[in-house]
């Protein structure tokens, strides 16, 4: 199981030769993934309790509610739950590839094909409602609806490829984005309906909302966390651990004034000398093995 049962062979080649930067929607068609999950499975899961609290996110257009609006001694309480999701909010159930094993399988064949560590959320939205507001990701996202409709507007990028420690959402917040935003009117509205997948690249603003629809919406968010130069630098420093000078111990005195501009003269000096006296090949061979292995890095 692979990305191949998110989009259609016209939507795999455009992510995997292209990875598009402007979003795109794609008839997905049936495919093994509605046998895996649908919303009756869901509906299931919650019911029976056993969706890990820690998983869970309740909002209604604004922050997520505290764990106890429904918990009970810790764990989930699947009536609490449901009263919430009647009276209009939204439940994310997160990182379903940590808690169900055919996702942790796809989870681990997305990897493999794309070399991209990956998780999945799946969001249940009542009719009529919304649960987040505007926002951006700093990674793809490929969002599978699986019932009913789900608006997408869109907005471009107000900052060019974010990241989870640069330019994240929270992090460049301003209090006029959303008024400027609403003002403007959305560069892209999108209806996603059930079998359609809607590819958005990291750093659009999106503001998802089934308020123009009776039907409660279900969808799947496939987030794809893509590596960059950075990433590729963090694995060539790591290597530096081995060598004594690296390890050194750099005195209180030594980390303050004139001091520490030597200090950081001298680590840079040594750490270019490092750096070209590296074997690439064989950095290629250990880096290509954490891209389908590593899962966690701040992207």
């Amino acid at each position: 199981m692979s990305l191949s049962l998110l989009l259609p062979p016209e939507g795999l080649a455009d992510l995997l030769a292209n990875w598009p930067d402007e979003p795109l929607v794609y008839e997905r068609g049936a495919t093994a993934l509605d046998h895996l999950v649908s919303p009756d499975h869901l509906d299931e899961w919650i019911d029976s309790g056993c969706v890990p609290a820690a998983e869970i996110a309740v909002m209604n257009a604004g922050p997520a509610l505290n764990s106890g609006a429904f918990t009970a001694r810790g764990r989930t309480d699947p009536v609490k739950l449901r009263a919430l999701y009647r009276c209009g909010y939204t439940v994310r159930l997160g990182n379903l590839q940590r808690v169900v094993p055919a996702f942790a399988a796809m989870s681990k064949a997305i990897q493999r094909e794309t070399g991209y560590s990956n998780y999945v959320h799946a969001f249940l939205t009542p009719g009529g409602e919304q649960g987040l507001l505007h926002h951006w990701d700093q990674q793809m996202a490929l969002i599978v609806q699986l019932a009913g409709v789900k608006t997408w507007q869109l907005w471009k990028p107000v900052h060019n490829s974010p990241m989870r420690e640069y330019q994240e959402s929270f992090r460049v917040w301003r209090d006029d984005f959303i008024p400027a935003w609403e003002a403007a009117g959305p560069d892209l509205s999108i209806d996603l309906r059930a079998g359609q997948t809607l590819l958005m690249p990291r750093g659009w603003v999106h503001n998802p909302h089934a308020l123009n629809s009776a039907s409660d919406s279900v969808h799947l968010t496939f987030a794809i966390r893509e590596r960059t130069p950075l990433w590729l630098a963090e694995k060539l420093v790591e290597r530096a651990i081995e060598q004594p000078e690296f390890r050194r111990i750099i005195t209180p005195r030594d980390i303050e004034g004139p001091a520490l501009v030597d200090r950081l003269r001298e680590a840079r000096q040594a750490l270019i000398g490092f750096l070209g006296g590296l074997d690439l090949p064989e950095m290629a061979a250990l880096v290509r093995e954490a891209t389908v292995t590593e899962l966690e890095y701040t992207t």
